[in-house]
């Protein structure tokens, strides 16, 4: 069988980017990777969760928590804001985490040549690179030739399967592969109930009405 690294962040896009993998043939490594944000500790369980319902065949857990060290982001940095949603802004919002996905996906190229893997999925997709450099196209065409000149193991990808999907077809790719919606966790602030404010929080909410099915999370 063939062999991925899914980066599992306990989010819904990460959530849905675990069963097209597993819909393509892969049997899964989860890899979950805290950096210090704000609601750490319920990611990491939901991406165990989502790691247990899908059968992984290995779940690793890394800390990088030097992101939160050099700060920048209100993700990591408890004196910034985690502003409401502004859903018209084009500015990089101040969730972004500089060059964040690089340090995501460096470890993940690290562990796909320790087994052999073939791909590595990450849910990047089109209405994260309106505001996030690191979301690209061109980001994700850049590593990929980036990993074929740096490692042994010839072969490895770096997989976006959701990149021109908004978050509205997102719910809906996941409802049509049984994704388990109510594992996952999007609010940027709170661990106990979603905020409803945040960019994260709004965007959930919104797509989940416009596909036309109840969010898990609120009932």
């Amino acid at each position: 069988m063939k062999k991925a690294i899914c980066l599992v962040s306990g989010g819904m896009d990460s959530g849905v980017t675990a069963a097209v993998s597993k819909s393509l043939g892969y049997g899964i490594y989860v890899l979950h990777v805290s950096y210090g944000q704000r609601t750490e500790q319920k990611e990491l369980r939901c991406a165990k969760r989502v790691a247990g319902f899908y059968n992984a065949r290995d779940f690793k857990h890394v800390g990088i928590d030097y992101l939160r060290d050099i700060g920048g982001s209100a993700l990591t940095d408890e004196d910034m804001e985690v502003p409401g949603a502004d859903l018209d802004s084009d500015e990089i919002p101040v969730t972004y985490v500089p060059f964040r996905n690089a340090n995501l996906l460096s470890i993940a190229v690290s562990w796909a040549e320790v087994i052999g893997a073939d791909a590595i999925f990450i849910g990047a997709h089109c209405e994260d690179f309106a505001g996030y450099p690191d979301c690209r196209p061109e980001f994700y065409d850049a590593f990929n030739r980036l990993i074929e000149t740096g490692t042994k193991e010839k072969g490895i990808k770096v997989e976006t399967p959701l990149m021109f999907m908004n978050k509205t077809e997102i719910v809906e790719k996941g409802i049509a592969l049984g994704a388990p919606f109510e594992l996952t966790w999007s609010c940027y602030k709170r661990e106990d109930v979603p905020c409803g404010e945040c960019d994260s929080c709004v965007r959930r909410a919104s797509a989940f009405k416009d596909a036309g099915y109840e969010d898990p999370l609120l009932f």
